[in-house]
């Protein structure tokens, strides 16, 4: 598994929650007998939600706009807001909502196109329980995790691509190879314009050049790259 730093993740961001009654966790999905087993498995420590549930998108996006749920999990097929939709429309809510999406493994095609979007977590339902629980309680405090066979299929396709060699840094500038080598350390944004004595917006500028010159899609893909390029652990 993968965890990417959230831009305004503190150490415990829902810990008071965690810690007390525990979050308020909506669940949407069209299997009645997933839906049981994963509302037992979060209501249960280390996470002890209080669960609510809705088998469509539109029933789902009614729920959270009444107030006080905390997390979505949703599967990447629901209907009838596409999955990546619903996500960006509880991302643009103040406070925003995190949604971790859910696939069977035939779905993961699906689930690895979703990485650029405004998803907080991505799973496969058969994913190990532990690898599990500890991405929901990294989404929970302000992060992104993605499951390793998700990860496993970003790889794939990094290996596949010629543009993501070693020899591919010459295209990058002493800063957007400074700030790709600490992207691959997993620092976030407010961390790097720190180092560098400059804004978030210039950090995120940099950035999007580092994404075209690489044809990256996510952070997620730039850590990889990143690691691959042998610059995560310089």
């Amino acid at each position: 598994m993968v965890v990417v730093p959230g831009p305004r993740a503190g150490p415990d961001r829902l810990g008071d929650s965690l810690a007390a009654a525990g979050p308020t966790v909506l669940l949407i999905d069209r299997q009645p007998l997933f839906l049981a087993a994963l509302a037992s498995l979060l209501t249960s420590p280390p996470v002890n939600a209080h669960i609510e549930t809705a088998h469509d998108t539109q029933a789902g996006l009614d729920t959270v706009l009444r107030g006080g749920v905390q997390l979505v999990f949703c599967e990447v097929r629901a209907q009838p807001i596409p999955a990546v939709e619903l996500a960006q429309r509880l991302h643009e809510l103040s406070p925003r909502v995190p949604m971790i999406l859910l696939g069977e493994s035939e779905d993961e095609n699906l689930m690895a196109a979703a990485l650029h979007a405004n998803v907080a977590g991505l799973f496969t339902k058969d994913a190990a329980l532990d690898e599990f629980l500890v991405g929901v309680r990294a989404v929970l405090s302000g992060h992104r995790a993605v499951g390793s066979r998700l990860m496993g299929m970003v790889l794939g396709r990094l290996n596949n691509h010629p543009t993501h060699g070693r020899g591919q840094a010459g295209q990058l500038s002493p800063t957007e190879l400074d700030i790709l080598t600490m992207i691959g350390q997993a620092k976030s944004i407010p961390a790097i314009a720190a180092s560098r004595g400059i804004s978030h917006k210039t950090v995120r500028n940099h950035l999007a050049n580092i994404y075209r010159k690489l044809d990256l899609r996510s952070r997620t893909e730039a850590m990889l790259c990143a690691a691959r390029m042998g610059l995560a652990g310089s």
